[in-house]
């Protein structure tokens, strides 16, 4: 099965061009290799609420991406505002994700409690926060990667809770 996966970079340095997208990169590359994954929609856009918003509610309910991948502000800065706006498009939570990935990262560092990552679900669409640098991305996708085809396949009606066929 071919999952479709849209990939949003918050960033305002990358936004403007000024530096290069390589946290994206690693999410390609993992996306693909590791669950099938096609990249249907890839953007970035600046630390603005407003605009992740708006890339958010466009990457789900025009290209339908079955998952997408937040990359950058997750942390304390006064700018990253990436939970704040996935919270504000999703309809429920999907806590598991964003706890097994902080609960995996802090095995690495204790900066791993900085992070705010959000996990939800907007429709039909599992929206998955993930931190901006590419080292954070692989650890964080790592921890859950395994798991996105089962909750992308239930999500979408594909498979049942347990694993019986829709």
């Amino acid at each position: 099965m071919r999952w479709k996966v849209a990939i949003l970079t918050a960033s305002d340095r990358g936004s403007r061009g000024e530096r290069e997208d390589t946290s994206a990169q690693v999410i390609r590359e993992l996306i693909e290799e590791e669950i099938n994954g096609q990249i249907i929609e890839y953007r970035v856009v600046p630390d603005e609420k407003d605009e992740i918003m708006a890339a958010l509610i466009e990457m789900t309910d025009y290209f339908r991406a079955d998952l997408i991948l937040t990359t950058g502000g997750t942390g304390l800065a006064v700018r990253d505002v990436t939970p704040e706006a996935t919270l504000s498009v999703i309809d429920r939570h999907a806590p598991g994700f964003a706890e097994a990935m902080r609960m995996y990262s802090l095995q690495k560092t204790p900066r791993a409690m900085l992070s705010r990552a959000v996990s939800g679900i907007r429709g039909k669409t599992l929206i998955l926060n993930l931190p901006g640098s590419p080292k954070g991305v692989s650890e964080n996708l790592s921890a859950v990667i395994d798991q996105l085809p089962h909750a992308l396949a239930i999500l979408t009606g594909r498979e049942g809770d347990h694993g019986d066929e829709a």
